[in-house]
């Protein structure tokens, strides 16, 4: 096994890394539903033993390919003259382009652990934010808040069966003709899982969010 397995399947081209990328192009293909280590073998030509010299198991392969989508964003802090609300909104939005950009990518990361990795490249954002003033907790709460609400924005974007290019799914009229302040809402704001509603919730969270004051030493050192 290799990559920490203790040996190696010797096939030319049949790598760790090369396993990611084309479970990955699978998933764009066929959906997370439809992915398994047998259709991903054929994939390579190979029985579905063969991946296993490189991950134990599915669940494993699952957080290698989460893991790849999460760390294709760029952890560097706020840029110069950039401020930690414009660059918490910045990141935001970047993590949804790259969620969006692999077929079930939201439903993918929300049913893996992050892993070390990706926990490391968190720690880099709140040691930003604690900068910032922010508490540990606080920062590690808006962090989250923020990945909560683009994770189950785009969950819902990837999960609705209808195609607005389609025209309005049957039935629309007669629902804003029953709830007529939610036609208004429709007729002002257009449809709640557009860009422009994204950008609306996401500033609306990180308008929200305040450095709070650090407890004294004193405090800490009494907490029960």
């Amino acid at each position: 096994m290799t990559d920490g397995h203790g040996g190696g399947d010797h096939r030319p081209g049949l790598t760790r890394q090369a396993v990611v990328e084309a479970a990955l192009r699978l998933l764009d293909r066929v959906g997370l539903d439809a992915l398994s280590t047998r259709r991903l073998a054929a994939e390579f030509g190979v029985k579905s033993s063969a991946l296993y010299w490189h991950f134990r198991d599915k669940e494993e392969l699952l957080g290698a390919m989460s893991a790849t989508i999460q760390l294709a964003q760029d952890f560097s802090g706020p840029s110069e003259g950039e401020a930690w609300a414009e660059w918490l909104v910045r990141r935001g939005r970047e993590h949804r382009r790259l969620l969006l950009a692999h077929r079930d990518g939201a439903r993918l990361v929300t049913a893996t652990s992050p892993g070390p990795e990706v926990a490391a490249q968190v720690e880099g954002e709140l040691a930003v934010l604690v900068k910032a003033g922010f508490s540990p907790a606080a920062a590690l709460r808006s962090v989250m808040a923020i990945g909560h609400y683009v994770t189950g924005f785009v969950l819902a974007e990837q999960g609705d069966p209808h195609d607005s290019a389609d025209g309005p799914p049957a039935g629309a009229a007669e629902l804003l003709e029953a709830n007529p302040v939610f036609a208004d809402a429709i007729a002002e704001g257009g449809d709640p899982q557009s860009e422009a509603a994204f950008e609306h919730g996401l500033h609306m969270l990180v308008n929200g969010m305040r450095p709070y004051p650090k407890p004294p030493a004193k405090a800490l050192r009494e907490r029960p």
